[in-house]
């Protein structure tokens, strides 16, 4: 029960809201109270009646200008006064119809109330005329005349409905109307309707009874003045708290949430639609009623067509019908397609809606003249259609992914996308057979061409995509070019989508310049050029850019060979897929090429250690080569071999074979140490740091490329080859890293320093405020001693024992 109350008074709400939107739409009509077609047709006709006189009976030449100047003055006058007035009752209507459902009671109550004096004036007016040329009703009633009071056109029976509605009238103003509701005036007020009626029934003049209604209506309308001007207060104040509502609440929720908001609370779709299907109502009734022949279908549509879309309110009304239209087709798809995302429909409705009436008025709906704007509609009805499949093809593209992607066994699911993708190739082709086999070809059927041929390339796509996917399925290795196919594949239709979005804009550019501009079609042609040209081209080039220094950067990664692929034996680490082939970062991990490109477009670093995975100031002839260690610091591939063979490829200078021996393996263990650094391994041999220092100064040597002494043979090496250019340039930065790494160490001990010192300090206070505090402290030496030794001690101990208890929660 409570609910169909709630519809019941939902619809209520909706219905007292439309008649605002008639006061609207009939303003509009008069054009704002200012034709200036009728305007000018008046001066001109003046003007020309002033020639047509006879030349004797003309005014001189400056009267007669005078003249015409006075005309025109209150020509304009008159249309800025009408101008004005007609402002003024849109403004009104439009607070009528925003306010709240109480507020709207109340105005409604007094509106009723005042139209039922004006109607009860006019129905004793109406009542007085029969009975003032009739025998006296009074003389019959006296006398018993039963014939006469009987008879179906006898006063009695002609007066009677007047005497019933005028007592029903009473009886209502006195329930609704807002004034002072004494016991006297509520008892008196249904006499007083009916009071002309009674006084007709005597025999008084006819002077008195002519004005009687007048006097009849004096009571009502005093109550409805009092209750006007002790409510005008009342107005103000609700206008005022409304606007202060709606800042507050655009300032703390923003705009965009206050119109939504107001625009759920006044329900306005359903009541632009009740609006639109009541004026089509009325002027259907009009057109049964003023033809005599029987109406054909066809005429008649189309006259209500014409006259649905004649004013502003008019095509927002249409609007709503067809988003109301578009949200059910939408609905259907999805139902057919098994979908259980009901977000997109609402969507499509909408943005159905805002289609339609942008298009409405960039083309002028409103203003042309029937003949045309039946074809306008028309046209735009055209377009509108080729943007719903559009908005279809957004629902089943991500049905189709998602099915592909899943491996849904369902047939029943891929049949249905499918049917669906069928009918987006089949309706467009046929849409365009029958637009070029009737109309020539124009700016409008260019565009409608273009946004067709639009859809199938996006639906071919997507079937692309979709069979590429179900291939993926069905293969039992890891297809590696299955992501190239689909760059392809995606970046030709986007290609395809921008070429044709270029086309639009030149299309509108035409337009506008040669066909019907208007401010409304160069903003839309501002927007489209921003958003569907400028940003789609920014992206898709972001994109290529990326995808090209991401495939730059993966050719020049070592490929993995198939022994090294047999040893490293495993999954890729992005993707979980065996490695029929793989690529080696320059930390030594394998990955899919087209795993690792895609992990490059988010970021640079490894996905499992996170370095750096090339260096950005190396060459690229220079990545390949780049030095590569295991977790336990043994070097491999050619780097390995080339510093294995160091000594051997020197040329110009000929080392013993223990010379060459004590260089190699002293440039092993410093690589070997700074790698054990870096990971945080203990070098703590005097064998090691010996080599270590000795590697140090062989380092030297080496980087700078000169001829020098080494300490560990004393003899020159010179004349090196690439491998050991790249081996020493290795050793240097894993030296580099053990250097920054000791800084970062000094560094930590320096600030455990002076950590324990703070300590220290504050520990020495404590000692000092418990001493101060008690007095058995100071006579006791012992304790004071073990104090300050547990103080010391605390003083000495490690910094990681300290953090707990300066970090603990009862510590002061």
């Amino acid at each position: 029960m409570s609910v169909v109350r709630t519809k019941v008074l939902g619809l209520v709400d909706v219905i007292m809201r439309v008649p605002s939107l008639f006061i609207i739409d009939e303003i509009l009509k008069m054009g704002m109270g200012v034709p200036m077609q009728v305007a000018l047709q008046a001066t001109n006709s003046t003007v020309q009646s002033n020639y047509e006189l006879p030349m004797e009976k003309m005014l001189p030449e400056d009267e007669r200008g005078m003249q015409d100047n006075i005309e025109m003055y209150k020509v304009i006058s008159l249309a800025v006064l009408k101008f004005l007035i007609c402002l003024f009752g849109a403004i009104s209507a439009a607070c009528v119809f925003m306010l709240w459902t109480r507020h709207l009671v109340i105005v409604y109550m007094y509106i009723l109330s005042v139209g039922l004096i004006f109607l009860s004036y006019w129905s004793n007016v109406s009542a007085l005329s029969v009975i003032s040329d009739s025998p006296s009703l009074l003389e019959d009633v006296l006398s018993l005349n039963m014939d006469r009071l009987l008879d179906p056109g006898g006063v009695l029976i002609s007066i009677l409905p007047h005497l019933l509605a005028q007592w029903l009238m009473g009886v209502i103003f006195a329930y609704i109307h807002l004034g002072p509701r004494y016991k006297i005036t509520q008892k008196a007020l249904p006499f007083s309707f009916l009071m002309p009626l009674l006084l007709a029934m005597l025999p008084l003049p006819s002077v008195v009874l002519k004005h009687s209604p007048a006097f009849a209506a004096i009571l009502p309308l005093v109550l409805s003045k009092i209750a006007l001007w002790s409510s005008s207060f009342d107005v103000v104040k609700t206008i005022l708290n409304g606007y202060q509502h709606a800042r507050n609440f655009a300032g703390n929720f923003g705009i965009a949430t206050l119109i939504e908001n107001e625009w759920q609370r006044l329900n306005v779709p359903c009541v632009l639609r009740v609006f639109w299907t009541l004026r089509l109502t009325e002027h259907l009734v009009s057109l049964l009623m003023s033809s005599e022949a029987p109406l054909r279908f066809a005429a008649t549509v189309q006259s209500l067509l014409v006259s649905g879309c004649e004013t502003l309110t008019a095509v927002l009304g249409m609007t709503s019908i067809i988003s109301l239209i578009c949200h059910y087709i939408g609905k259907m798809f999805q139902l057919f397609l098994l979908s259980e995302d009901y977000d997109e429909d609402k969507s499509i409705g909408t943005v159905s809606a805002i289609l339609f009436y942008i298009l409405a008025l960039q083309t002028g709906l409103t203003s042309l003249t029937p003949d045309k704007r039946i074809v306008r509609l028309c046209r735009n009805m055209c377009l509108l259609v080729t943007a719903l499949l559009h908005f279809l093809h957004n629902i089943v593209a991500p049905i189709l992914m998602s099915l592909s992607a899943a491996r849904n066994p369902s047939r029943k699911r891929h049949a249905r996308a499918l049917m669906v993708c069928a009918f987006l190739l089949i309706a467009p082709g046929s849409l365009l057979t029958v637009l070029w086999s009737r109309h020539s070809p124009s700016t409008w059927l260019l565009a409608v061409t273009a946004f067709s041929v639009e859809v199938i390339v996006k639906v071919l796509v997507s079937l692309a995509t979709y069979t590429l996917f179900l291939l993926d399925a069905r293969r039992q290795t890891f297809w590696e070019k299955l992501d190239d196919y689909v760059y392809y594949i995606r970046a030709f239709g986007n290609s395809v989508e921008f070429c044709f979005g270029i086309f639009l804009f030149f299309n509108g550019a035409w337009i506008l310049t040669f066909e019907s501009g208007g401010a409304i079609r160069a903003l839309m042609m501002g927007i489209h050029a921003y958003f569907n040209i400028w940003c789609e081209a920014r992206a898709g080039w972001g994109v290529f850019m990326k995808r090209r220094t991401a495939v730059h950067k993966i050719s020049s990664l070592p490929e993995a060979t198939i022994a090294q692929l047999r040893q490293f034996d495993d999954v890729c680490a992005i993707c979980y897929q065996d490695m029929t082939s793989a690529k080696i970062t320059r930390c030594n991990h394998y990955f899919h090429g087209v795993c690792l490109r895609k992990w490059l477009y988010v970021q640079d670093r490894c996905p499992l250690c996170h370095e750096i995975i090339m260096n950005q100031d190396v060459n690229p002839g220079e990545d390949g080569t780049e030095e590569r260690v295991h977790d336990n610091g043994q070097p491999q591939g050619s780097d390995a071999i080339g510093l294995q063979n160091m000594s051997q490829n020197t040329t110009g200078v000929n080392l013993q074979p223990q010379t060459s021996g004590q260089s190699s393996g002293t440039l092993l263990s410093s690589l070997t140490e700074a790698e054990s650094e870096a990971t945080g391994g203990d070098t703590t041999s005097g064998s090691s740091s010996q080599s270590g220092s000795e590697g140090t100064g062989d380092t030297g040597n080496l980087t700078n490329g000169s001829t020098g002494s080494s300490n560990s043979s004393g003899g020159t090496l010179s004349g090196m080859t690439n491998s050991s250019l790249v081996s020493a340039a290795a050793i240097s930065f894993n030296l580099r890293r053990h250097h920054a790494l000791l800084q970062q160490q000094q560094q930590s001990q320096q600030a455990q320093q002076l950590f324990g010192e703070q300590q220290s300090r504050m520990q020495r206070e404590l000692l000092s405020a418990r001493i101060s505090s008690e007095p058995t402290a100071r006579s006791s030496p012992g304790r004071a001693e073990s104090e300050q030794r547990r103080s010391s001690t605390s003083t000495d101990c490690d910094c990681g024992q300290q953090v707990p208890s300066l970090l603990d929660d009862d510590h002061p």
